[in-house]
């Protein structure tokens, strides 16, 4: 049986081709980086899971490659990640959102995120419009900010940018392969328990 029950499965889906089936022998016995930090480590913790140390240490590798890949991906477009992450939740409202609503979207104090715009509106990524609502007078909290067609772009094509390295490295599974694991790591998902979007479960779970 091939690696990972690759035949049982391909031959439950009736996509098993001959050139498949032949990268999948290729790929029989082969090993990584991984397999040997497991051998070396399996002696001194004999309690230790092969499995799930191997899965963990590939998911962390795997999180911080994809992560260095859009901070490149930043770099090479001049963005900071906190100014991407502006454009990106005001392109996620439609492109349009108040001061103070983008500081709560964010986790940022006003203050702190204002002069962050201050850079992307002299960049001509957002506009800045004063609204004369009830926020404290000056303090320019309800003021509108508008993602502009140039910070569309910009957003977009670090977006894009990063997302050509995932597409490189998943391109490695065939559809089937990659909809099996997206199943399993959703099992793992729930398994941590409700998520919130505001991160005090992440929280909770590093005490």
């Amino acid at each position: 049986m091939g690696q990972w029950g690759y035949e049982r499965q391909h031959d439950a889906l009736d996509v098993d081709g001959e050139a498949e089936a032949e990268r999948r022998d290729a790929l029989e016995g082969v090993r990584d980086w991984v397999d040997d930090h497991v051998d070396r480590w399996q002696p001194v913790l004999p309690s230790l899971n092969p499995h799930v140390e191997g899965a963990v240490t590939r998911m962390q590798f795997l999180a911080d490659h994809l992560r260095h890949a859009g901070e490149r991906a930043l770099a090479e477009l001049g963005l900071r990640r906190e100014e991407h992450e502006a454009l990106h939740m005001l392109a996620g409202h439609g492109g349009r959102r108040n001061l103070t609503q983008l500081a709560l979207d964010l986790g940022a104090a006003p203050n702190t995120l204002a002069e962050r715009l201050d850079v992307l509106e002299r960049r001509g990524f957002v506009t800045r419009t004063a609204t004369g609502g009830r926020g404290a007078a000056g303090s320019g909290q309800d003021d509108e900010l508008v993602l502009t067609e140039e910070g569309h772009s910009t957003w977009l094509a670090a977006i894009e940018a990063a997302g050509e390295e995932e597409r490189r490295l998943f391109g490695a599974l065939d559809w089937h392969e990659q909809r099996l694991l997206a199943g399993l790591l959703r099992q793992i998902m729930l398994a941590t328990g409700p998520y919130e979007e505001d991160g005090e479960a992440d929280e909770s779970r590093d005490d």
